[in-house]
């Protein structure tokens, strides 16, 4: 082992999310250790087990910091899978519309919604959508949130949304958070192309993608796959031209209405199929032969109160991983908290505590095919992590409403603690 440079000790529980052999539960997956101990070496996990075993466990010479977790729980950093980060203005009007009644859908026919902020972002110089991304990702670190997937979405022409991509990388390279960089292009019909969707649907296929892949800049491709937006067809061909250019497909599946969004994903091979309020069972079924992640956002169905959450648990019984994201936009989602997601989760969904934070870590760092290295405090993953002031993993999704975060440690150093 190498020397060590930071050990966590003492802790309540350690959850390393490292499933026991067979387990079945999501309990069991959780791989809890008691009064237990980090060892982080060189930016990496080197090892985690009883605190008692240190002595002989960890090579010491370095003369580590030791951080005395007492009471207190330890488990990976949090992942956010599916954000729209980068966006100026806010739309605090809208939610008062809808207080009084008025859909979504009404809203956008009138000029609000996605068209709303893409005026604004497109006004916005790179500089104004930094700081504002930078203030984001504070906010988001605060709250334990290490990993974060950021859509470009909001400009819709190609030199707003590369504007976007570039900020996305620039947040990425200047901040403790990790950003992933997903392409959306196909998020809405821009006002240019009222009435002309098939030339913008091309606009995106041949000359948007092309240019994001070749600036390397982002490792997804996204498409809002809804009715009055983008139909099963144009989403396909979107998500295939994504995948010719190196682009991984995501999708927006299944919102609003049962579209077919989630055997899409199944069928062009998606990484994850995301909201799913109105998947059908025959999607769910072939997303779990296929592999395919559901991201559900349970933010957003609380925050438009539609009056229903997506069928987590038929999910699970067909095999598929559930993550869970915030959805942080201005429009559906504006939040920046995945603690309060996961009590969403659990009261709404019905998802237990355990089911929540795998939702949050090693499923989450699956729908950015980052498993490899993110969710879950195995010996060679990259260290980053939360510690609690919680007795119990539980009371991250029972005692909701305030900020439980002690410290966080990003890729091995203390970026954030009280």
């Amino acid at each position: 082992m190498k020397p060590a440079d930071l050990i966590i000790e003492n802790a309540a529980q350690v959850l390393t999310l490292k499933a026991a052999k067979n387990a079945a539960a999501a309990e069991e997956k959780l791989g809890i250790i008691s009064e237990g101990a980090v060892v982080i070496a060189d930016s990496r996990i080197a090892w985690a087990g009883p605190s008692s075993e240190i002595s002989s466990e960890a090579d010491l010479s370095r003369n580590p910091r030791r951080i005395d977790a007492s009471g207190k729980v330890v488990l990976p950093g949090f992942i956010d899978s599916h954000t729209h980060l980068v966006f100026a203005g806010t739309r605090e009007k809208e939610f008062e519309l809808r207080l009084q009644g008025a859909s979504y859908q009404e809203i956008a026919a009138q000029g609000g919604g996605i068209k709303s902020t893409v005026q604004k972002t497109r006004q916005a110089g790179k500089e104004e959508l930094f700081a504002a991304g930078k203030r984001r990702l504070d906010q988001m670190l605060s709250l334990g949130t290490t990993t974060v997937e950021a859509k470009s979405g909001y400009g819709l022409s190609t030199q707003d949304e590369i504007k976007m991509l570039e900020v996305i990388r620039e947040l990425d390279h200047s901040h403790a958070v990790n950003v992933i960089p997903t392409f959306m292009g196909a998020h809405e019909i821009p006002p240019e192309y009222a009435g002309r969707k098939e030339d913008y649907v091309r606009l995106v296929i041949e000359e948007m993608i092309p240019a994001v892949a070749e600036n390397k800049l982002a490792a997804f491709c996204d498409v809002f796959c809804e009715q009055g937006v983008f139909s099963p067809e144009e989403s396909r061909r979107v998500l295939e031209a994504g995948k010719r250019c190196g682009l991984e497909a995501k999708i927006h599946a299944d919102e609003l209405t049962s579209l077919g969004g989630a055997e899409l994903a199944a069928e062009v091979g998606a990484v994850s199929a995301d909201h799913l309020l109105f998947a059908s069972d025959r999607g769910m079924e072939e997303m779990g032969e296929k592999g395919v992640v559901a991201v559900l956002l349970p933010g957003t169905a609380f925050f438009l109160f539609l009056g229903r959450y997506a069928p987590a648990r038929k999910m699970m019984e067909r095999g598929v991983a559930v993550a869970l994201a915030s959805d942080f936009n201005p429009g559906s989602c504006m939040t920046q908290s995945l603690p309060l997601i996961t009590t969403i989760a659990c009261t709404q969904m019905r998802l237990t505590p355990a089911e929540a934070i795998l939702g949050i870590t090693l499923h989450a760092a699956r729908a950015l095919k980052r498993e490899k290295d993110l969710g879950s405090l195995e010996p060679g993953k990259q260290a980053d992590l939360v510690i609690l002031d919680i007795p119990d993993y539980r009371h991250l999704s029972y005692h909701f409403g305030i900020n439980h975060v002690w410290k966080v440690v990003k890729n091995g150093i203390v970026v954030g603690e009280k």
